[in-house]
C-alpha cells in the first residue's frame, strides 16, 4: 500500500469519543476549506461504526451546511434513527466551532435476493491506456505551479484518469456536458465492504460538477474562473464493488440555473456492473468583480 493511500485511510479512521460521538481531522485541499468528499466519507464511517456488520450501506443523502475549517477537528454525532428487520437508518451531524457544517442520512440493508436489471455500461476506453493525473497536469502551463503541486498532492492516494481533456485543461468554449473518469485507489484495500463504499464516497465529490463547467467553457477552481461549492449529495449503492479496482465514473449535467448546477452520474465496475448512482447540486457562479 502506498504511503499516500495509508495517509488517506488514517484520515478517514475516526476517533471514538463516546458512544455515537466521533472525531475526525482534515488536511489541506486545493481551496481553503474542508473537501466535501472527506466530510461525507467521514460521516459515513461514523454511521457505519454503529451498524451491524451484516448490513451494508445502500444509500446516503447529505447537505453541506457551512464551509468547513481544515484547521479544526470535526465532531460527528450519530442519531440511531431506526433498527428494523431489514433496514437500519442513521443520521449524522458534523460540527465545528459549535455549529453544524454537514448533515447526512444513511441507510443500511441486510442482504437479500430480488429482481435484477440495470442500465448498460457506456462505451469507454481501457483505463490503462489513459494518462495519469500527473501526466495530464504536467502539460498545463496555464495552471500555477503551486496549484499543480497541491492538486497532485490531493490525488496521490487515488489513480484518477480522465477519458477526455478535463475542464481545467481545455476551456474557453462550451463542450458537451458529459465527462468520464476511471478511478481506483493507489493500492489494495482490506475486504471490508464499508471501506470500499467510504472510498467511493470520497472520490465521488472530486469531479461530479465537471460536466457543468464543460457546458459553459469554464476551467474551474484550478484556474479561478468559477466560484462554487457543493450543496447536497446523494448516492445509491446497487451492487458490490471494490474501490481498489477500476471503476468508470460516467457524469453529465442536465441543468444549470440560478447560480446552481446539477450533476448526475453512474459508476460501473470494469466488467460492466452498475455499482453506484450519484446526484449532486452545487453553487456554480462566475467570479464577481471586486
Amino acid at each position: 500500500m502506498s504511503q499516500a493511500l495509508q495517509g488517506l485511510l488514517d484520515l478517514l479512521d475516526l476517533e471514538q469519543i463516546e458512544e455515537n460521538i466521533f472525531r475526525g481531522r482534515s488536511r489541506p485541499a486545493i481551496v481553503p476549506r474542508v473537501f466535501g468528499g472527506q466530510v461525507a466519507a467521514q460521516a459515513l464511517v461514523a454511521a457505519g461504526r454503529t451498524v451491524p456488520e451484516d448490513r451494508l450501506a445502500h444509500s446516503l443523502h447529505a447537505y453541506f451546511l457551512r464551509t468547513g475549517d481544515p484547521g479544526a477537528p470535526i465532531v460527528y454525532t450519530v442519531d440511531r434513527m431506526n433498527d428494523g428487520r431489514s433496514f437500519t437508518t442513521r443520521r449524522v451531524v458534523a460540527v465545528q466551532h459549535g455549529q453544524p457544517i454537514f448533515a447526512l442520512s444513511a441507510s443500511f440493508q441486510k442482504h437479500e435476493e430480488g429482481f435484477d436489471h440495470q442500465a448498460p455500461m457506456p462505451a469507454s476506453p481501457d483505463p490503462e491506456t489513459l494518462p495519469t493525473s500527473a501526466e495530464r497536469i504536467s502539460g498545463y502551463d496555464h495552471i500555477a505551479a503551486d496549484v499543480r503541486e497541491k492538486f497532485l498532492e490531493t490525488r496521490e492516494a487515488i489513480d484518477l484518469r480522465y477519458v477526455d481533456e478535463p475542464p481545467y485543461g481545455k476551456f474557453g468554449e462550451p463542450r458537451e456536458p458529459h465527462s468520464q473518469v476511471w478511478f481506483r485507489t493507489n493500492g489494495k484495500l482490506a475486504d471490508d465492504p464499508l471501506l470500499h463504499v467510504v472510498l467511493a464516497t470520497y472520490v465521488s465529490d472530486m469531479t461530479l460538477l465537471d460536466s457543468i463547467l464543460l457546458a459553459h467553457g469554464r476551467g474551474g477552481w484550478a484556474v479561478n474562473d468559477v466560484v462554487g461549492a457543493s450543496l447536497d449529495h446523494a448516492m445509491w449503492f446497487h451492487r458490490p464493488f471494490r474501490a481498489d479496482e477500476w471503476l468508470l465514473y460516467d457524469q453529465e449535467s442536465p441543468s444549470a440555473h440560478g447560480g446552481r448546477g446539477l450533476g448526475q452520474a453512474r459508476i460501473y465496475t470494469q466488467d460492466g456492473q452498475l455499482a453506484i448512482s450519484v446526484i449532486q447540486e452545487g453553487v456554480v457562479r462566475a467570479p464577481r468583480p471586486h
